[in-house]
């Protein structure tokens, strides 16, 4: 399978719309949202061309390929508007069978990993990228809204294995620029 994998919308439907985009031109079969979809927080200014029902009203239809965790600024009234499940603190995919843990970030972290065996752990929340290798590779992954550190907006993708990391992709850029690539054992 192939998995475009975001975090931290925050309510911005221009940037969800270039993610989805990409989504589309890569022929991904899932999308993976880690949380902070709808609204933009109080520590976040108001994101370019907020508009939460406009996101609920792209995502919606997409609903049987995404699979989407609750982050600190998701709530039940989220839920309320949403046709895919969103307020779990976790998920777990396996894939071809490297076990993959989605969450957000603001309950684990690389500084609180959750207990089990995992060979991928993929995080957003802090809105500043980073792939590490490891037992388990760890992988946030930036914001497609309010990157933070300097960074341009971000998202990851997963096939076969393989993690990258990459510019959220546009009209002169396609494909977003890599930014760092690992493969899981």
């Amino acid at each position: 399978m192939r998995y475009l994998i975001i975090s931290d919308i925050h309510g911005s439907l221009p940037r969800l719309r270039r993610a989805l985009d990409y989504y589309r031109r890569g022929h991904f079969d899932m999308l993976l949202i880690l949380g902070d979809i709808l609204n933009y927080g109080p520590r976040n200014s108001i994101p370019e061309g907020i508009d939460a029902k406009g996101i609920v009203e792209v995502l919606n239809p997409m609903a049987k390929d995404i699979v989407a965790v609750r982050g600190n600024c998701d709530a039940e009234v989220d839920q309320m508007l949403l046709d895919f499940p969103v307020m779990a603190d976790y998920a777990l995919i396996v894939d071809e069978g490297r076990k993959l843990f989605l969450t957000h970030g603001h309950v684990y972290d690389p500084d609180h990993l959750p207990p089990g065996n995992f060979d991928a752990v993929f995080y957003g929340h802090t809105h500043l990228w980073h792939l590490d290798e490891g037992t388990p590779a760890v992988c946030n992954t930036g914001s497609i809204t309010f990157p933070k550190g300097g960074n341009e907006p971000t998202v990851v993708t997963y096939e076969n294995g393989v993690i990258t990391v990459r510019t959220l992709p546009d009209e002169t850029m396609p494909e977003g620029k890599v930014l760092k690539t690992i493969t899981l054992p």
